[in-house]
């Protein structure tokens, strides 16, 4: 087992052992006990009472945080050239067609959502093997694969995320940055987690929100109360 550093014992030391904060108190907590000297970011892991290997207890979805991710997402609009004019208008960072098609062909990824329209996604499929991977293929539950491409791209730039349980049952999502006041970082937690009560799957048996925790990138995970949030 790896050991803490001075600052890794300290934050350690500031959060109770096997107590369940409620989200307002863990939000306030988390800015506390972030020591980096850069704005860490604040990521939720919901632990959820499926079996993603099956198909009816799936839970997928998309959220728009409040007050966004605190992080500048860039956006890669694959798209035609009629919509090229409102991708850029919109805010995205690389608009255009073949000549990005080439380049992920080529290895090219530094992009962290593509956008792209229904007649596109045919050219998309055999990249499958390098976008899958990276969480990149354009889906239309997420309104990545849309004809408004104007709306898609600002409610990407303005907060909105796509999440996925994985395999072990858990679903995990940057909500916000440190230098977010602690009432942000509540109201961000607060959406995805009502957001995934109401994609509970109805094959779901048992209890289904098992538990919460926050972190900041370099700190100890915070548990929450799931009947607090």
């Amino acid at each position: 087992m790896a050991k803490l550093t001075k600052k890794q014992k300290e934050a350690a030391a500031k959060i109770e052992k096997n107590r369940l904060y409620n989200l307002k108190d863990a939000s306030a907590l988390i800015k506390q006990v972030a020591s980096a000297k850069f704005d860490e970011s604040v990521d939720i892991a919901v632990k959820l009472g499926v079996d993603p290997r099956k198909a009816n207890q799936m839970v997928r979805g998309v959220v728009t945080l409040p007050h966004g991710t605190g992080k500048d997402v860039r956006v890669l609009a694959l798209v035609t050239p009629d919509k090229e004019a409102e991708a850029k208008a919109a805010g995205a960072d690389y608009v255009g067609l073949d000549e990005y098609l080439q380049k992920i062909k080529d290895g090219w990824t530094d992009v962290d959502v593509i956008i792209t329209v229904p007649a596109v996604m045919g050219k998309l499929g055999p990249l499958g093997r390098i976008l899958g991977p990276r969480g990149l293929m354009p889906n239309p539950k997420t309104g990545t694969v849309t004809m408004d491409v104007a709306k898609a791209v600002a409610e990407v730039k303005a907060g909105k995320i796509d999440f996925k349980v994985d395999k072990t049952g858990i679903v995990h999502a940057g909500i916000g940055r440190v230098s977010f006041d602690a009432d942000k970082i509540v109201d961000n937690a607060h959406e995805i987690i009502q957001t995934l009560i109401k994609l509970k799957p109805t094959a779901a048996k048992g209890t289904y929100i098992k538990s919460i925790h926050l972190s900041s990138t370099m700190s100890p995970a915070i548990a929450l109360d799931p009947k607090a949030v």
